[in-house]
């Protein structure tokens, strides 16, 4: 893990300093825990946190977002909203609404045609096998794929 300064600085090259900041975060422990770990590092910059909860883990829940907002205000970010994404449609909108969510992000559901969902995740890091909780690490042979040079 990255000292939170070193985030901050990264997170800053790439983006202008009065741009809102919105952070997801490829979770490699607790949500709650990594969401206050970049609280902390980006304080008044950072405008808010996006739980997209992998489908492996059960996606975004009722119980998370407790989670999760409890643990912002506790740790003194009240002011940090709560964006969530990743499989949402009409119901579990309906459902998520009753808790602290500031908004949502809605994609495939709205979609005209048939969505191919996909994900592209870190799997190794110099030669080390590496995955976000829910996913199995390291590289997984796929006979479907093709290598492009």
């Amino acid at each position: 893990m990255q000292s939170s300064k070193r985030q901050k600085d990264k997170i800053n090259v790439c983006r202008p300093k009065d741009a809102p900041r919105i952070i997801l975060i490829d979770i490699f422990k607790d949500e709650a825990e990594e969401f206050i770990r970049v609280a902390r590092a980006l304080r008044e910059d950072l405008l808010g946190v996006r739980l997209d909860t992998p489908s492996e883990r059960g996606g975004v829940t009722p119980d998370l977002v407790k989670k999760v907002s409890a643990r912002l205000d506790q740790a003194g970010f009240s002011y940090v909203k709560i964006f969530v994404s990743g499989g949402l449609n009409p119901e579990r909108i309906s459902v998520l609404n009753k808790e602290a969510v500031d908004a949502f992000g809605v994609g495939s559901y709205l979609s005209d045609s048939s969505p191919i969902d996909m994900t592209l995740d870190i799997k190794e890091v110099k030669g080390k096998p590496i995955a976000k909780r829910g996913r199995i690490p390291g590289k997984i042979e796929n006979l479907k794929l093709k290598r492009i040079k």
